[in-house]
């Protein structure tokens, strides 16, 4: 039983800290957009540059030692 005088003020400040750490995240924006970074990675537009490209395929061609 006296352990519930510990543990009842432990979680009690425990929710509290977890409640403003949410307050926090709504207050600075941190959930504002959630689509928006998935639809950048689709649309990502990854060129390779021609030196690049035939480097990639000069060491791809290497003869073995």
């Amino acid at each position: 039983m006296e352990i519930l005088m510990l543990l009842i003020p432990m979680s009690v400040v425990l929710v509290a800290l977890i409640g403003v750490v949410f307050w926090w995240s709504v207050r600075s924006g941190q959930f504002d957009d959630l689509e928006g970074p998935a639809h950048r990675i689709l649309a990502d537009d990854d060129r390779v540059d021609a030196d690049s490209a035939r480097e990639a395929e000069s060491t791809e061609r290497t003869p073995p030692l």
